[in-house]
């Protein structure tokens, strides 16, 4: 039994299994970045054979982010580096532990000519001038004393060996802020035309509607187009409502997403709505013309009384014949329905007997009125994706205690500097040697300036 357990804590400990998780990570992160995912992958669909696209579906390529896949290799990750840093532990506590030995022959073994010097000061001079120095660069110094001579040791930067802990702690976050993203985030879309609110957006999952807490308003969309007729830039100009009062307001841009409790709203899609505005002209028999701009349902008294004016539909092509707005005209005497297209001239021209064959597209069947559509101004409507993330803020966190981790791991090092004074004759013999795990080229260097300010202080007292 303890073999079995030996060999699964050596398996999950292995470095080499962190790197293979991690690669297969990268690798399914790339197959999700360039296949088509979820609502996306209706389009490659079609140009894929149903066997291979259904076999690719049962794998969840196509929704990879919530897939089995994923959460097996994250919680293989986590294991793997909770055991990693478990197996090490001990190691590097006892590291920390370790107190300051000045007495340390070890240390002065196979010393270099540099790391060495002979001074005329006395022993219990230099050694105070030594200790001062090592007290005001590192921590934990100790001393020791003995006939002629004097052994010194400091340490600094043990807590540099929690680093990687440090990373580590950083990683596991991360990981259970992709999962609680993955398992309880939102992901959702909405249609709003210009002028309207909404307060209930659509689920992808499913055909569930999530009540918001607020109120959505477009106030305006705009678009800019190519000469080739491709979309340049658009956006939407929007205003969230709380209790029926302006809360915030913006524009909102493709990759320039709005947040708003706890809400980011993205700028998806757009297309032209139902029902937009037209410019209607109304010619009298005795020549009398006038210009109004209506709606679908807007409503009017005829300017010499006669009745009262409604618009009905507004269709932007009706029948492949053109604009054309649905009317209806009330008197006291009649109520008559007809349709008012802006190719009427056109429309004749193709068929001259159109009028008297369907009525109801004779521009003057309510007299002594003609109407003329003189045109249709284009209404939008502006689609948003919406979602919402708890796991954003664990993220954040996890970021930030990566990137101190890494500063350091990389900027900081634990290392122990020792002294050692022996008189001999009428000098004094002045050796330092240094340890560290790492970075041994800063180790030298700090030695080497450590040595310089030793001989520049002890040259006071030749």
């Amino acid at each position: 039994m303890s073999k079995n357990k030996s060999g699964i804590w050596s398996f999950f400990s292995s470095v080499r299994l962190a790197i293979v998780l991690l690669s297969l990570l990268a690798f399914f992160a790339l197959i999700g970045t360039l296949v088509p995912q979820r609502e996306a992958a209706g389009e490659l669909a079609a140009h894929l054979s149903p066997g291979l696209f259904s076999f690719l579906q049962k794998l969840q390529i196509f929704d990879l982010y919530h897939s089995v896949w994923f959460f097996l290799l994250m919680a293989l990750l986590a294991v793997s580096i909770i055991i990693c840093s478990l197996d090490r532990l001990p190691m590097v506590w006892r590291r920390f532990r370790m107190r300051p030995e000045p007495q340390n022959e070890n240390a002065f073994k196979d010393l270099t000519e540099e790391s060495a010097f002979l001074s005329k000061s006395d022993v219990s001079k230099a050694a105070d001038i030594a200790a001062l120095l090592l007290k005001k660069k590192y921590r934990n110094f100790a001393r020791a004393d003995e006939a002629d001579s004097v052994f010194l040791c400091a340490q600094k930067g043990r807590f540099s060996s929690f680093g990687v802990y440090i990373v580590h702690l950083s990683l596991l976050i991360l990981i259970a802020g992709a999962l609680i993203g993955s398992v309880f985030g939102i992901e959702a879309y909405v249609n709003i035309t210009e002028g309207e609110t909404v307060s209930v957006v659509n689920l992808r999952n499913g055909k569930q509607a999530l009540p918001l807490r607020f109120s959505v308003r477009c106030d305006k969309f705009t678009v800019e187009f190519y000469k080739t007729g491709a979309p340049k830039t658009f956006q939407s100009d929007l205003t969230f409502l709380k209790d029926n009062k302006v809360a915030h307001s913006g524009k909102l841009l493709v990759n320039h997403p709005i947040e708003f409790e706890g809400f980011r709203f993205y700028q998806s899609s757009y297309g032209a709505a139902p029902g937009g505005k037209a410019t209607l002209a109304l010619l009298r028999s005795d020549g009398r013309r006038d210009v109004i701009n209506v709606g679908q349902g807007y409503a009017f008294d005829l300017p010499g009384k006669e009745g009262t004016f409604q618009v009905l539909r507004v269709e932007e092509n009706l029948m492949k014949m053109g604009p054309a707005i649905k009317v209806a005209v009330q008197s006291k005497k009649e109520e008559v329905t007809f349709w008012v297209f802006q190719q009427i001239d056109e429309i004749k021209q193709a068929n001259p007997e159109i009028i008297q064959q369907t009525p109801v597209f004779n521009p003057g069947l309510f007299r002594p009125y003609t109407f003329v559509l003189l045109g249709l101004e284009e209404k939008y409507y502006t689609g948003l994706q919406v979602s919402r993330d708890p796991g954003t803020p664990v993220v954040a966190t996890a970021a930030l205690l990566l990137i101190g981790g890494l500063l350091i791991i990389l900027f900081s090092y634990a290392r122990q500097i020792w002294i050692r004074i022996d008189r001999e004759k009428d000098q004094v013999h002045i050796r330092v040697a240094g340890r560290s795990y790492k970075n041994q080229a800063g180790l030298q260097k700090e030695v080497r300036y450590l040595i310089a300010e030793l001989k520049d202080n002890l040259g006071n007292f030749k």
